[in-house]
């Protein structure tokens, strides 16, 4: 580990917070110096906190250049603990999801890169609100532990060539103050803001690099395709001016990633990926992000070579093999992978029909996300126990042709209630039309 930064720097006149404020409002660019008396001033407490949150709203309104960006991250990585990998030889590759419905990518890719020969030093932090993320997953596997110290983190690495763990809070805790404001102002969508809590984090747990995948849609926070793009620019743009290697793939959210939602579900979901099966587009959005994984950590050196690595892992079961070498070094019950019917299930399976004949136009992700979690999949406080049993699969698709009837998803709950509450989600989130629409492209862009 390195220890909290310690950087000398010449004559510098401390501004005023209203001056820095104006400055902003006004279009005007910070210096790095300003930036690092920001960021020290918000760790300190000595910026009052009605004036944080007026500069948030100043830089969410009037952005941040490229170099104010890299400075921000830079600053917000160095004001806590910086993992040292350097004694791993093998390359720390990381890969980041602005978080989707039903993305499991994650527990997939994580394996396989381990399979492949790369070292994955993967942290989470914190989801939009309705998003079930990746920690709650795993925690459907009794025993799994995702609270680690940063000193067994890189002993993991160096163990196994993987992990998934919680964000320790002595990495990048600048962020996490400016995160919680964000929450509370409406500042989340920032551009520059987002750019650097994402990159402070997963610079500072020792990556070299990073795959991000940038999802836009209804099931993200991020409605607009054109600021999806503009966030993979800058995320690419300040990874590489950090001296890191960095890919972003834009990817469409406007319908749940699977045929799953739910934490058992999912799960399972995953493991049948890690068997070269499960459902068309995750296997797409899989091997699409494991090529670029394996490119990037230079394992492989073309296109063809990395798909047949990727494919190659996949189906050959070695995938799947580092997945329950993961789980078990975090103190989770192998058996379940072996096993995955050991899962809890739901005392009851209902259909949700659809209402008339025709072809699925459109679906709301976000109001299938906040209907499982209405059945008690996620947590709607910090001391709510999660129902792993429950979710919805068997989803329809947006070009998928359905009689009257016919079920558009099941829905696995254990409470009548819940399911009342959830059953509005549900049946609002499903559009029908007569003609087949033309589904959308699941990855919109590839920026490098």
């Amino acid at each position: 580990m390195t220890s909290k930064r310690n950087i000398p720097t010449r004559r510098f006149i401390k501004p005023t917070f209203n001056f820095l404020i104006e400055k902003k409002r006004d279009g005007g660019e910070f210096s790095q110096e300003e930036i690092r008396y920001i960021i020290d001033s918000t760790l300190d407490g000595e910026m009052p906190r009605h004036q944080l949150a007026a500069l948030a709203m100043a830089i969410y309104f009037s952005g941040m250049s490229a170099q104010e960006t890299a400075d921000l991250t830079e600053e917000m990585m160095l004001s806590g603990e910086v993992i040292d990998l350097s004694h791993i030889a093998k390359p720390k590759i990381d890969k980041y999801s602005t978080g989707g419905v039903g993305d499991k990518t994650s527990l997939v890719l994580v394996p396989l890169a381990m399979a492949s020969g790369v070292v994955v030093p993967m942290m989470c932090g914190v989801e939009h609100d309705y998003i079930i993320n990746t920690l709650e997953k795993l925690s459907a596997v009794p025993g799994f532990k995702s609270h680690q110290t940063n000193e067994h983190f890189a002993a993991q690495l160096a163990r196994i060539g993987g992990a998934i763990v919680a964000q320790t809070e002595d990495l990048a805790p600048a962020d996490a103050k400016f995160y919680e404001l964000r929450k509370e102002t409406g500042t989340i969508p920032s551009l520059p803001l987002i750019t650097g809590s994402v990159l402070s984090k997963k610079l500072a747990e020792g990556s070299e690099g990073l795959v991000i995948d940038v999802k836009w849609g209804n099931g993200s926070f991020i409605k607009d395709l054109e600021q999806a793009k503009q966030l993979a620019r800058s995320m690419t743009r300040v990874g590489r001016s950090m001296k890191r290697r960095c890919v972003a793939l834009v990817t469409d959210m406007n319908q749940p990633l699977g045929d799953t939602v739910g934490t058992s579900l999912e799960v399972k979901e995953a493991i049948q990926l890690l068997k070269g099966q499960g459902p068309e587009d995750m296997k797409e959005l899989v091997l699409k992000l494991g090529m670029e994984i394996v490119r990037l950590a230079g394992v492989a050196g073309s296109t063809l070579s990395a798909k047949q690595t990727v494919q190659r892992h996949l189906t050959d079961g070695s995938a799947l093999e580092k997945f329950k070498d993961l789980v078990k070094a975090q103190g989770g019950d192998v058996a379940y992978i072996d096993h995955p019917e050991k899962f809890p299930q739901a005392r009851h399976i209902r259909k949700l029909p659809a209402p008339k004949r025709g072809y699925v136009h459109t679906i709301n992700a976000a109001m299938i996300a906040r209907g499982v979690h209405l059945l008690g999949a996620g947590k709607e406080h910090a001391h709510d126990k999660i129902d792993h049993s429950v979710g919805v699969s068997e989803i329809k698709k947006v070009g998928t042709q359905v009689k009257q009837g016919e079920p558009l998803m099941m829905i696995h709950y254990n409470d009548e209630a819940k399911l009342e509450q959830a059953l509005e989600y549900f049946k609002n989130a499903y559009r029908l039309a007569p003609k087949r629409p033309t589904p959308p492209p699941l990855i919109v862009e590839r920026v490098a």
